[in-house]
Order: C-alpha cells, then sequence, then structure tokens
C-alpha cells in the first residue's frame, strides 16, 4: 500500500512538471502573442486536472493506508494466502439474474441509441432483474 501512495504523488509530482512544462513551450513558441493567448487551454486545464486526480488519489490512498494500521496481508510479499480476510462476499455461481440484468441494460441502452420503443422494455426488464436478484435466497432451495 505504501507503494501505492508514492506512486501516486509521484505521478502527481510528474503531471504537475509536465504541464508546467507545456505551459512554458506554448508561451515560447508563440512570442508575437501575449501569455494569456499563447497558452493552448484546452491541454494546460487537461493537464492540471489530471495533476488534481492523481493528487486525490494519493491522499485518498495514504489515508487508507494510515487508518488500516499499517500494512494488509496482500502487500507483504512473504505472507501466506490464509494471512488475510478469508470472507469476501456471498457469490451465487449458479444465478442467471445477472445475465438477465446486462440483457436489459443493452435493450435500454440500444432503446436510447437506435429506436426508443425499446427503452421502457429494457428498463421493465431492468426492474425486474434487479427485483429478482436481490430476492433470490428468499425463495426456492436457497431460501433463509
Amino acid at each position: 500500500m505504501r507503494t501505492n501512495v508514492n506512486f501516486w504523488w509521484v505521478l502527481g509530482g510528474f503531471f504537475g512538471l509536465v504541464a508546467v512544462i507545456y505551459v512554458v513551450w506554448n508561451i515560447a513558441a508563440h512570442p508575437a502573442l501575449p501569455w494569456y493567448n499563447a497558452i493552448e487551454w484546452a491541454g494546460t486545464v487537461a493537464l492540471v486536472f489530471t495533476v488534481f486526480m492523481a493528487v486525490m488519489i494519493g491522499f485518498y490512498v495514504a489515508r487508507v493506508h494510515r487508518a488500516q494500521g499499517g500494512e494488509l496481508p496482500e502487500d507483504i510479499l512473504t505472507a501466506d494466502i490464509d494471512d488475510g480476510d478469508p470472507e469476501i462476499g456471498d457469490f451465487s455461481p449458479w444465478s442467471w439474474w445477472p445475465l438477465v440484468l446486462a440483457v436489459a441494460a443493452s435493450l435500454a441502452i440500444l432503446g436510447l441509441a437506435v429506436s426508443v420503443f425499446l427503452l421502457p422494455i429494457g428498463i421493465a426488464l431492468f426492474l425486474v432483474a434487479i427485483v429478482g436478484w436481490v430476492f433470490e435466497y428468499y425463495r426456492g432451495y436457497f431460501a433463509h
């Protein structure tokens, strides 16, 4: 995790340096124009926001690293598989609802792109699939 923190801070610094070089290069390439007209604003704003994104992720990962109290077993090279938390969730490998949900989402998007009459059909099927997926453990063989 510490490596990830360092990676994002270095990436933020790199993009900051590239943004400064980009602005200076644009000003130097157009000496006849005033500096505010010589700067290519779309690329400059994109690079500055990339710096903000990298710094924001670096700050977040640093806070998470500090809050978890050190390195996790996943980050230690000598750790065994069973050193971590074995509970990672409850999955239904036999469930067909994710497939129905994907078909419903693709129908809705296809309705937006091609013809509007598919959109309500996709939304209705999407709602049925969400309800079916959420409540699949309340009926049948695996009911609670």
